[in-house]
């Protein structure tokens, strides 16, 4: 049992995040190590998959270096993930026995409701092997029982059902036309690789994920798309003041790195498991996009302010590229700020604003 403190642990976290001043030499790089960049559209100041790689890589990052991974194939986008295209054999085993040997209720009513839609499932297919890759927009919709959800999904059947399709690795995503995304067969889109079984998938998908974080919680509450517990991987930790046993990645327990300051997405693996930030970071942080405007803190996008390995502030700040300007509207200090960290706050927002070929526009509460 390694008995680590808060700084510790921190420390780990932050080293496995590639945020530390040593910086990764490129995109790859990047993605191989955090295992996963989350593709989401909003770009209130770019969308967040370029964001945590620039924050990894720097200026020196390009955009475009997303598209060109994913038109090249070495990266390739899963569950709303890019991900490095030889780590879709550890998830191919998975999808092909879909929905399981023992399904959970709702895993067997998008089953049943599947075989309902067989004949467009059909269709689909067939157009995508004559003409794709196709934007949704593209394919035929002849489902003859409808998606039904209480929720925004509602009456959506053609989204859902590509999505479904997508999950049992018939489809999959070779691209993107503006914000819509092309489908294809997955044979054509996924490397050639043999599956690997799934328990050996599942053991070194968790190995992989605590490899990204450095340390975790065994069991953690259920997240889309990609888990944030980790199982038996590593090996068994407790950290000084939070109750309970983690999960730490041994190779990540010597070693001290320069720390250094950056700009988060919101969606960073450093902060996304909001429960794990609380308690390693002592972080008080949500994403505010979705409450109305009276009610938010910090701000509709606000990017959390990593400072050595301590979360310290927040800054909101919107790209208005109509204008040329990063609008900075407030910077939000938790704690209060020493001169050299304003400093250091003030260099990364330059530095994000030039990144995005835009000027610094202040008008900052702290």
């Amino acid at each position: 049992m390694h008995r680590l403190t808060r700084d510790d642990a921190r420390r780990i976290a932050v080293q496995a995040q590639l945020l530390t001043a040593v910086r990764p030499a490129g995109l790859l790089d990047v993605v191989r190590q955090l295992t996963l960049l989350q593709v989401e559209p909003t770009a209130a100041v770019a969308p967040s998959a370029e964001v945590v790689a620039w924050s990894r890589l720097g200026p020196a990052f390009r955009a475009r270096e997303l598209d060109e991974a994913v038109a090249a194939g070495t990266l390739v986008e899963l569950f709303s993930m890019l991900r490095p295209a030889e780590d879709i054999a550890l998830y191919r085993a998975e999808m092909a026995a879909w929905p399981g040997p023992e399904p959970r209720a709702w895993e067997r009513r998008i089953a049943g409701w599947l075989e309902a839609n067989d004949g467009c499932r059909r269709e689909i297919l067939t157009k995508l092997y004559d003409e794709g890759p196709l934007p949704r927009s593209e394919l035929p919709d002849t489902t003859e029982v409808p998606w039904e959800s209480s929720g925004w999904n509602n009456d959506r059947s053609l989204r859902m059902l590509l999505e479904r399709l997508s999950v049992r690795g018939e489809i999959a995503v070779a691209g993107h036309e503006g914000r819509e995304k092309l489908w294809d067969l997955a044979d054509r889109v996924y490397p050639d690789d043999p599956p690997v079984p799934l328990a050996d998938a599942l053991r070194i998908r968790d190995e992989r994920r605590l490899h990204a974080l450095g340390i975790a919680r065994a069991k953690a509450a259920e997240a889309p798309s990609e888990p944030n517990h980790v199982g038996e991987a590593g090996e068994p930790a407790t950290v000084e003041g939070v109750r309970g046993t983690w999960r730490v990645d041994p190779a990540s327990l010597d070693g001290a790195a320069e720390p250094r300051t950056a700009l988060l997405s919101p969606l960073d693996r450093l902060v996304f498991d909001r429960k794990r930030m609380a308690e390693l970071f002592e972080f008080d942080y949500q994403l505010e996009m979705y409450k109305p405007a009276a009610k938010r803190r910090w701000g509709y996008w606000a990017l959390p302010v990593l400072s050595g390995d301590r979360l310290i502030g927040k800054v909101d700040a919107t790209a208005e590229r109509d204008r040329g300007v990063l609008a900075v509207t407030a910077l939000h200090e938790d704690g209060g700020w020493t001169r050299g960290q304003r400093a250091a706050v003030d260099a990364e927002i330059e530095s994000l604003a030039s990144w995005l070929g835009l000027v610094v526009e202040q008008d900052r509460v702290h």
